[in-house]
């Protein structure tokens, strides 16, 4: 959006990307950022209505600071040592009187002059205990933007119904797929060779696990579909792998949660410009 123009409640915090969208807010110093790309979710909708749920979990979990709070923090220009209190300057620098100014409301701002001719060094005091009750009129928390507050009361700006869990990276289907199945390539080692189709997965076990077949030996639909059961195949172990790992550590130490386990981070966590970590074993080419 223009500088100075609100995103809609919709998209409050959140902003579109090439890959789907990502969530950053900024609490207490604190920033709080999630991605959620279209192909993890299988689609811009889901992606948007996972991003808006994490937004709306982060915004009722943690709340903008109370607008007093802000009030009474000291500013880098300040020169009184007592936020909301200055001093007028006569010409020369000579201190001739102080103010205490409380912003309420857009039509409704608090001050009160005390001048030092005929209050002497209580002036300052003056001003001081006049900021205090000022304060005391100040209510609320910090308004960040207009869907804050219907997000806080439940009023949800976007539409309900089922999410779609979230897609393990080997279920994901790449740009560059060949098949049209995850996992499942076609492969030429060179122009010369009549190919083959290749079903690869990678095991937090062990590493790249891959069964190539040959379009020579198979024909080319037929290596195609011995490729995408092997893929399913390879996916199945994968599961049961993991669900054994898990019930191992959980018996292994049940009062601690489990370490997380080695291998690539997930591309929605990692880094901008960070280069995906790739498995050093290949598959080998058919004969």
């Amino acid at each position: 959006m223009p500088k100075g123009v609100p995103n809609s409640a919709a998209l409050y915090g959140i902003c579109a990307r090439p890959w789907g969208f990502e969530v950053s807010l900024i609490r207490n110093g604190v920033r709080y950022y999630r991605q959620f790309g279209r192909a993890s979710y299988g689609g811009e909708e889901q992606a948007l209505l996972q991003a808006q749920d994490w937004r709306d979990h982060i915004v009722r979990s943690v709340p903008p600071v109370p607008r007093r709070a802000r009030a009474e923090k000291m500013r880098a220009n300040n020169s009184t040592g007592v936020p909301g209190v200055f001093h007028r300057l006569a010409p020369g620098g000579r201190v001739r009187g102080w103010l205490a100014k409380t912003y309420i409301a857009q039509d409704e701002i608090l001050r009160a002059d005390f001048p030092v001719a005929g209050l002497g060094d209580a002036a300052q005091m003056l001003a001081i205990r006049e900021r205090t009750q000022q304060l005391d009129r100040m209510t609320g928390l910090v308004h960040l933007h207009p869907a804050e507050e219907a997000i806080r009361m439940g009023l949800s700006a976007h539409a309900g119904g089922p999410r779609a869990a979230k897609r393990s990276k080997s279920e994901i289907t790449r740009r560059n797929n060949t098949s049209g199945v995850s996992g499942v390539h076609f492969k030429t080692p060179n122009p010369n060779h009549p190919g083959y189709w290749l079903a690869i997965t990678y095991s937090t076990a062990k590493g790249s696990v891959s069964k190539a077949f040959s379009v020579k030996a198979h024909g080319s639909d037929m290596a195609r579909n011995l490729a995408i059961a092997e893929r399913q195949r390879q996916l199945a172990e994968k599961l049961r792998a993991d669900e054994a790992a898990s019930a191992q550590a959980a018996a292994a130490s049940p009062l601690e949660p489990a370490k997380p386990r080695k291998g690539r981070e997930p591309a929605e966590s990692r880094a901008p410009g960070k280069p995906r970590a790739r498995a050093t074993s290949g598959p080998k080419r058919p004969h």
